[in-house]
């Protein structure tokens, strides 16, 4: 399928959102001939689940389909064995065939809530990887030096800090590249943690005498706490499974800030309807309608569009006309003879983390016993009462003291 969007307008839907492309010149070079591109992204199945962070590489995947190139979805099933300590200082521990084969079962189902399937191709780099014999994987390694690979940040930092750095995790770059020349890839996305390995394929291509791919790196998302990388190990992420109710208020819960950010990474409302958006509410529009644009959208695209209406009723009913949610936890706590302290009975009844976080939300106001706003760090609860407690917007519970 051939796009009908001008060179000009193709360049502003590949630049938006965003954080380098390289090299712009030679991309352009490609478009003019007006042959699809063959785009490619790899993706080590090293978790089983994908949430929205994920699919800022996505979308944008997505926009060049819609632009009429063919997209490569690589499932790096031999590169997931191997353990690549991107942005770590350690070694990523690799991953056994049956982990790698399961969790690439898991990415095949989630991808498509985003790609198109009919102009996807998933390929996995074992089916030439394994191919290549002890002779082949020597003259790939002869193709870098050590000197290069230690400009690799990791690996640099590990090396001037003596940490050990294994043999075969040379290899991952290398590998990743070698992926890029089996499939004459024209383009490659990828975080912008990945830069080294991307512009790896480039060099590995010219090596073997192909022509190099060009390089579009992609900002990595922050989670909802707005500073750290969405990452599930720090809890901060909306899972693309998440139910929709938890999806839309965990939307609802980002601030006005990163909202614009999440839009323009997340969303397909094009540029002019996000600048629209922003003079509205320059003007005095109110930023929490936009983020239910927002939430909406993002809950329609993982769900449906009866689910995302259904989740905005649900959270009208929660969080502006007092009701409780339908699926409130029940549990009961001990309670000493001296009353048992506020922030320990958060803490035992799973709503915070440590006594600190909830003495923390205390001081933020963030804390509600029966609707009532909490304020006394100190309040000791005694048993006998049954109450419904409430930490930030989602934690909820009904806590019994016996």
């Amino acid at each position: 399928m051939k796009s009908t969007v001008s060179l000009e307008d193709a360049l502003a839907i590949i630049r938006r959102g965003s954080e380098e492309l390289l090299v712009e010149a030679e991309l352009v070079d490609r478009l003019k001939t007006g042959a699809p591109l063959r785009v490619k992204a790899g993706f080590d199945p090293t978790a089983p689940d994908l949430h929205i962070g994920h699919t800022v590489l996505l979308n944008k995947l997505r926009q060049l389909q819609e632009l009429g190139h063919q997209v490569f979805f690589l499932i790096g099933d031999f590169t997931g064995m191997i353990g690549d300590p991107t942005g770590k200082n350690a070694t990523r521990p690799p991953l056994t065939r049956d982990e790698v084969a399961a969790n690439a079962r898991t990415y095949t189902e989630q991808v498509f809530k985003v790609l198109d399937r009919d102009r996807t191709q998933v390929v996995f780099n074992s089916s030439w990887m394994d191919r290549l014999s002890s002779a082949d994987m020597i003259r790939l390694a002869a193709a870098q030096t050590v000197a290069r690979m230690l400009e690799r940040d990791d690996f640099g930092k590990r090396y001037r800090g003596n940490q050990p750095i294994a043999i075969h995790e040379f290899m991952y770059p290398l590998v990743q590249g070698y992926d890029s020349y089996a499939l004459e890839a024209d383009l490659e996305l990828g975080g912008t943690d990945q830069k080294f390995n991307l512009l790896m394929g480039r060099e590995i291509q010219k090596h073997y005498g192909q022509r190099p791919q060009c390089i579009l790196t992609m900002p990595l998302l922050e989670g909802l706490d707005g500073v750290n990388k969405m990452s599930k190990s720090l809890g901060n992420t909306v899972g693309i499974t998440d139910p929709p109710n938890d999806m839309f208020g965990k939307l609802m819960s980002i601030s006005d800030e990163l909202m614009w950010r999440y839009l323009e990474l997340l969303s397909f409302h094009p540029s002019s309807t996000l600048a629209k958006w922003r003079e509205e509410v320059r003007a005095g529009r109110n930023p929490r309608d936009v983020k239910v644009d927002l939430a909406q959208e993002i809950v329609a695209r993982f769900h449906s569009a009866d689910a995302a209406q259904a989740a905005l009723a649900e959270f009208e009913a929660r969080f502006r006309q007092g009701e409780l949610p339908k699926d409130l936890p029940e549990l009961e706590l001990p309670a000493p003879a001296a009353g048992l302290p506020v922030a320990q009975m958060l803490k035992l009844a799973g709503l915070v983390a440590s006594t600190s976080e909830a003495l923390r939300m205390i001081a933020q106001g963030g804390v509600r016993i029966d609707g009532e706003r909490v304020s006394d760090k100190a309040l000791a609860l005694h048993a006998g009462s049954t109450l419904v407690v409430q930490v930030g917007k989602r934690r909820y519970a009904r806590v019994t003291l016996k």
